[in-house]
């Protein structure tokens, strides 16, 4: 795992643990919000880092 991709795992986690404390209604907030863009900016960091290897010759 990239340094990016923990640190967006980290940055996702505390705001949702973050809603969780604040908010006892399931309304969407700032937190809430912010945790899914950061959840999916990990997702991306994951794919991103990740060593695709090509073979550009076709047998």
């Amino acid at each position: 795992m990239s340094k990016s991709a923990a640190g967006f795992l980290i940055l996702a986690l505390l705001s949702g643990i973050l809603h969780v404390a604040l908010v006892q209604e399931a309304v969407i907030t700032l937190p809430l919000i912010a945790c899914g863009v950061f959840g999916v900016f990990f997702v991306f960091a994951l794919i991103a880092g990740r060593k695709i290897k090509f073979d550009p010759v076709l047998r």
